[in-house]
């Protein structure tokens, strides 16, 4: 039986027009210190007028269903630095540098070992990226978790000058994409991989399945999410990057195209790269067509760059230099 993430609870054109209807409402609240709308990576708060004045850039968002199975298989120490470094992504490509984190813990029954296990690995993704760790709220909820179950939620906060936001204001046609590597599922598709694991997590076997590198299929599928901050941070005043997406929920496409103006589009080069190993295995043992996984998965991508065509090779080579491949999977239309 095909798999699919609406059958496996989670209905992605639901979450689009919920979407919309939340952006109407909270549009209703801006002031003229908001600089954009709702619909980037992050929401852009402007502390002066001037071109090079400083604007704070805020996300927020959580580790999803990834928390059950981290949970299942007894493995949640991973869990902070997915939020954090999910975080960093989102307000780095709209250019920001992060500087301060918030985090949100709730709890059927609290559990303190289980808080600090959490708290340790959230200290561990901030320090790593020069990130302070500023307060939160720890929550006890009977009755609206299970006794077991907990949720980890968090909000950044970073800076960028006004005058060198991504907005996608410079994104040109025939400009080129570049895909750089994801860790795995990094955050997102969650459901739909619970559903695919759980005859395999019901029978033990999910323990003795490996990769073909040595590593666990288990510890693989949880493999925190990458941050490319440290990557990008010399890049971001490289005249010839125009834009960047870091493809979450929605794939490739949908996270992309959140950057492009009216009447762009993207052509994907779907052959530029071979889908991870990890990738394939979901994909073949839930039977899950391949619009739908590029739809819910990275597929091995997790940030895309867009850069002007004649610049091409300069951003391969400043990958090259730290060993890594980067993909051109496609140009704008």
């Amino acid at each position: 039986m095909s798999s699919s993430y609406a059958s496996s609870g989670v209905n992605l054109d639901r979450a689009s027009a919920a979407k919309k209807l939340i952006a109407a409402a909270a549009k209703s609240t801006h002031t003229s210190n908001v600089v954009r709308g709702i619909g980037l990576f992050g929401g852009f708060y402007a502390l002066d007028e001037a071109v090079d004045g400083q604007v704070l850039v805020a996300s927020t968002d959580g580790v999803g269903t990834k928390v059950l199975l981290a949970a299942q298989v007894g493995n949640i120490s991973g869990l902070g630095e997915d939020l954090v470094q999910h975080s960093i992504n989102d307000i780095l490509v709209c250019g920001a540098k992060p500087i301060f984190f918030l985090d949100y813990l709730a709890f059927g029954k609290l559990e303190p070992e289980i808080a600090g296990t959490l708290a340790e690995s959230l200290a561990r993704g901030c320090r790593a990226h020069g990130v302070a760790l500023i307060g939160g709220e720890t929550a006890e909820m009977p009755g609206l978790y299970a006794e077991g179950h907990f949720d980890l939620a968090g909000t950044i906060v970073g800076t960028v000058r006004r005058d060198r936001i991504f907005d996608g204001a410079r994104v040109q046609v025939g400009d080129v994409l570049l895909g750089v590597s994801s860790s795995g599922p990094h955050t997102n598709g969650y459901s739909l991989i619970r559903r695919v694991l759980a005859s395999r997590i019901e029978s033990g076997e999910i323990g003795a399945l490996k990769m073909s590198d040595g590593r666990s299929f288990i510890e693989a599928v949880l493999a925190p999410h990458r941050c490319y901050w440290k990557e990008m941070e010399p890049l971001l005043a490289h005249p010839s990057l125009h834009a960047m997406s870091h493809i979450t929920g929605g794939g490739l496409v949908e996270n992309t195209e959140r950057v492009l103006r009216e009447g762009m589009h993207l052509e994907v080069d779907w052959n530029a790269w071979v889908l991870p190993e990890l990738f394939r295995k979901i994909q073949e043992w839930g039977g899950v067509e391949d619009e739908e996984m590029r739809r819910v998965f990275n597929c091995g991508i997790g940030l895309v760059l867009i850069v002007a065509k004649d610049s091409v090779d300069e951003f391969h080579a400043h990958f090259a230099k730290s060993g890594e491949k980067i993909f051109t999977i496609g140009r704008v239309v």
